[in-house]
């Protein structure tokens, strides 16, 4: 990689960690045209990627993390980051499993809060209540503030075992610990309707749309949406 290029590059990751994405997003375009290896910015392009969705985006998250692989700056940690996007790109592709089986490997190897909340989720997606609450109950212990953690297992009582008022004490502790986690603020909505305030589930849903969806939120912004249209009636 040449001087400019490098220069370019370092810019645009700056640009993209102050939340100019399409700027960023130009550069990233630009350089992997030309060629240029460098999972610096292959990797950050792929969160903008599976950020955005969609099918088109996804596949070409996983041809560009399949280049970064041989990226002669690839760290470890850059690595691991590599294969969750991956992992994340193939279950929106439908690849659940497959996404479940290289998470593992990955965690197995480099076990960190980012591959325990990814793992932890996917095992919700599955719908192994045992095996998903396992996970995430020895998550908890590696990181017992964890707000994606915590959510996980509310997720788990509440939409795997029926039990509201368990999951209600973990989406409180995840509130407490993140008071803008889309998917804590989705579910305590949904207490808030079943009490009958909803000016409070409308506040809620409001703090939520306005927070940075990502491929593993079990709501969409266009759920959201809807969800506070129909309230409002």
């Amino acid at each position: 990689m040449g001087l400019m290029d490098n220069f370019k590059m370092r810019n645009a990751l700056i640009q993209h960690r102050k939340g100019n994405v399409a700027a960023a997003r130009a550069v990233y375009e630009e350089l992997y045209a030309k060629g240029v290896l460098a999972s610096q910015y292959m990797v950050s392009w792929t969160y903008i990627l599976l950020r955005e969705g969609g099918e088109e985006n996804y596949k070409k998250a996983k041809e560009i993390l399949a280049k970064a692989q041989k990226a002669p700056d690839l760290t470890p940690q850059r690595r691991t980051d590599l294969l969750v996007n991956f992992a994340v790109a193939d279950y929106k592709l439908g690849n659940l499993d497959k996404a479940v089986e290289l998470l593992e490997r990955v965690h197995q190897k480099s076990p960190s809060g980012e591959t325990y909340g990814a793992l932890g989720y996917l095992y919700i997606e599955q719908g192994d209540a045992e095996k998903a609450l396992k996970f995430n109950l020895d998550a908890l212990e590696y990181d017992d503030e964890d707000p994606v953690i915590l959510d996980n297992i509310g997720q788990i009582y509440y939409r795997l075992m029926d039990d509201k008022e368990k999951a209600l004490e973990y989406f409180n502790k995840a509130h407490e610990q993140k008071p803008g986690q889309i998917d804590t603020l989705w579910f305590l909505s949904r207490y808030d309707l079943e009490a009958g305030k909803k000016d409070e589930a409308i506040d809620k849903l409001e703090t939520a749309l306005g927070g940075r969806f990502s491929p593993l939120n079990h709501v969409t912004k266009a759920m959201v949406e809807e969800e506070i249209a129909r309230i409002r009636g």
